[in-house]
């Protein structure tokens, strides 16, 4: 509760923490919109493939041109202005930038970015939770023994997630499940970038700002999205996916405690200590009262009867039992509190949030018919989406994870709504993700063994 101190001391002592930007989308843009306003962080490079895209999302987000008008690097931390660059690896390898932001939704690019930043030791913060669900797990022990920080991105729902359930175990409730609302019926699982806009309703207005992308959009649609995040959480808690992955229950912010709990107790969980989403809309299409779809929650329960009576005592919203409880958060900013996690990283060398472990995994699913020879198109395309497996059904399955589905072609027939595997496609095995990919699969699947 005193990061704002930390940060303001800093500032006083030693100057603004030096950040560096790798990606000017949607989620940038709403963390260079505070930064342009904040004297606690210096903005020294903003690295996108597309140079225009870059300074369109300056311009956007309140910063004047001459603030971001440097010709190097050396000019931006002398002038205490930003440079923009097309080489996100010149920007990792500056000495003086102290934190780096993966916001590029590339999986494969963002593990480059992420091991490259370890390497120069920088910390970073990997918004990329893309890239964080695929081999995250492997990427936090190697920044551990650089000793650097590998953060997930504070104001993006797995970080607020895992912050609720590090808050319930600190006071001592045992966590029955944790996840966040979204929009969704069974149908959106075929949704395709064609037929998105259709769903979210959209004005053309809105769209022509730049900052919709229709196959990212449609990732949150189609379901993906929400197993990426799960998978980033569990991984993070320790918190165990259920077996048959997300139920997507209608659920209300007043029916989290009834609903969020074991199926023997009455509610929906096949298992205890999960994750969970809830849908805004009855399987009907009609809305939920009183939905979470922004927010994320918690339920818990109490060990004690004496905390029953607390609850009781001060308004608790319960279940029938008494012992169920519940704590929401209704909505998130995304990257409009992403310096929470800069400052953290930096001033207390602390994660908000990070892989502990590899327990959730997004198992490449088909949206129909798939053909030998076609080729996968990735998170929110028309060929595919990701579902949420336990790791070790992912493993027993050698199913192909979701972050590696762009571009790979398939050598066999897949038939519509069946896992994707590793033998099904012809993955380029001199890709670093997939080598990675491939260490971690090996590494947790030993630990496997010598667990059982």
């Amino acid at each position: 509760m005193n990061l704002f101190s930390l940060l303001q001391r800093r500032r006083e002592q030693s100057g603004p923490i030096r950040v560096g930007v790798i990606g000017a989308g949607k989620f940038a843009s709403m963390f260079l919109t505070q930064a342009s306003t904040s004297d606690g962080f210096h903005v020294v490079g903003v690295a996108d493939i597309n140079i225009p895209k870059a300074r369109a999302a300056m311009k956007r987000t309140g910063w004047t041109e001459d603030r971001y008008s440097a010709g190097s690097f050396d000019e931006a931390l002398r002038d205490g202005t930003t440079f923009i660059t097309d080489s996100a690896d010149a920007l990792i390898a500056t000495p003086q930038v102290e934190v780096i932001l993966e916001i590029t939704g590339n999986p494969i690019i963002g593990t480059h970015h992420a091991l490259k930043s370890i390497d120069n030791g920088k910390h970073i913060v990997m918004v990329n939770v893309e890239a964080d669900c695929m081999v995250g797990p492997l990427l936090a022990r190697k920044a551990q023994a650089a000793g650097v920080v590998y953060s997930m991105a504070y104001g993006d729902q797995p970080a607020l997630i895992s912050e609720l359930v590090d808050w319930c175990r600190t006071v001592g409730f045992d966590v029955v499940a944790a996840g966040k609302g979204t929009k969704y019926l069974p149908e959106y699982n075929y949704s395709t970038p064609d037929t998105v806009w259709d769903y979210y309703g959209f004005t053309s207005e809105q769209l022509a700002s730049g900052d919709y992308n229709p196959q990212m959009f449609n990732s949150f649609l189609d379901g993906t999205k929400s197993a990426i995040e799960m998978a980033a959480v569990a991984n993070g808690t320790g918190l165990l996916p259920q077996d048959e992955g997300l139920n997507f229950t209608p659920c209300s912010v007043d029916e989290l405690p009834a609903l969020l709990k074991e199926k023997e107790k009455g509610g929906t969980l096949s298992r205890r200590g999960t994750v969970e989403l809830i849908s805004s809309l009855n399987r009907d299409g009609s809305e939920v009262p009183r939905d979470l779809r922004w927010g994320v929650y918690v339920t818990f329960e109490a060990k004690t009867d004496y905390a029953v009576q607390c609850f009781a005592e001060y308004g608790v919203k319960t279940d029938d039992s008494g012992r169920y409880g519940s704590l929401y958060r209704p909505y998130h900013m995304i990257g409009l509190e992403l310096g929470v996690s800069i400052a953290s990283a930096v001033l207390r060398g602390e994660a908000t949030g990070s892989p502990t472990g590899f327990r959730g995994d997004v198992v490449t699913t088909a949206k129909k018919d798939l053909k030998a020879g076609e080729t996968l198109d990735g998170e929110g395309g028309f060929t595919a989406f990701g579902k949420l497996a336990p790791a070790h059904v992912s493993l027993a399955h050698e199913a192909l994870p979701l972050g590696l589905a762009h571009g790979m072609k398939l050598i066999r027939d897949v038939p519509k709504d069946q896992t994707v595997s590793w033998s099904d496609v012809a993955p380029d095995e001199s890709l670093q993700a997939v080598q990675l990919r491939r260490e971690l699969e090996s590494e947790f699947r030993s630990e496997s063994l010598v667990g059982a």
